[in-house]
């Protein structure tokens, strides 16, 4: 009796410590992962331009400066028409006046200001346009000028494409981290996105924590990152 008690003892202690071997071995398994990072990148050109200027007038009285700011106002109007621009795609804002005044505190006169904006998808026109500004103040228009805006319509398009070239560039690296080790990769265990970073194309500008949108180049690089991990098979 004694004897068969031992080997029952016996025999319960190896079934416990293979059942505890495999449980061991599922869960090492289950935790045994590749983790890499995708890239995905592309280049593409500017498709909307958006342009401002500012017009600017100072009159003893306001309504001087008002005529002054239409005066003007009907130039840019006239050059932009001459040049392809239509009306359209011209909005100007309301005038915005203010009082001057000289160091003593006596008033000198008045100061009106009129800003106006220029969007279109003729990037080139507009584009030509802006850097010939010295034609209007050459008819005497006070105008500060800054520099066009870029922007693309379809950065959805190119976010998604971008998602499928970064997945498909971890898959390739996670695929020969796996040769190498002897094994090959499985389903995807999670899967991350880097942020949507829009820099200058040939340019040294910096990456942002939170994502670059950059609007001051007409030619733009797109770059995301995708984080994925793959269970081992």
């Amino acid at each position: 009796m004694k004897n068969s008690k031992y080997i029952l003892l016996g025999i319960a202690a190896v079934v416990c410590a293979i059942v505890l071997a495999r449980a061991y071995t599922y869960k090492y398994r289950s935790q045994d992962t590749i983790v890499v990072t995708g890239l995905g990148e592309t280049e593409f050109s500017s498709d909307l331009i958006v342009w401002s200027g500012t017009l600017t007038a100072e009159a003893q009285n306001v309504a001087a400066g008002y005529a002054e700011i239409e005066q003007s106002k009907q130039k840019v109007q006239k050059s932009l028409e001459d040049k392809g621009i239509p009306a359209a795609a011209v909005v100007f804002e309301f005038v915005n006046v203010d009082k001057q005044y000289t160091p003593v505190y006596n008033a000198s006169g008045n100061w009106a200001g009129q800003r106006f904006t220029v969007e279109s998808p003729d990037v080139e026109k507009v584009e030509t346009v802006s850097r010939e500004i010295s034609s209007l103040i050459a008819q005497g228009v006070s105008i500060e000028a800054y520099a066009p805006d870029y922007y693309y319509t379809k950065l959805d398009d190119v976010k998604m494409g971008l998602i499928e070239k970064a997945s498909a560039d971890a898959r390739m690296r996670a695929e020969k981290i796996a040769v190498n080790a002897g094994t090959k990769i499985g389903s995807v265990a999670s899967a991350r996105m880097g942020v949507f970073q829009i820099t200058g194309a040939n340019s040294n500008e910096e990456f942002s924590a939170g994502g670059s949108f950059n609007t001051a180049n007409r030619n733009k690089k797109a770059r995301i990152t995708m984080r994925i991990e793959y269970r081992i098979r």
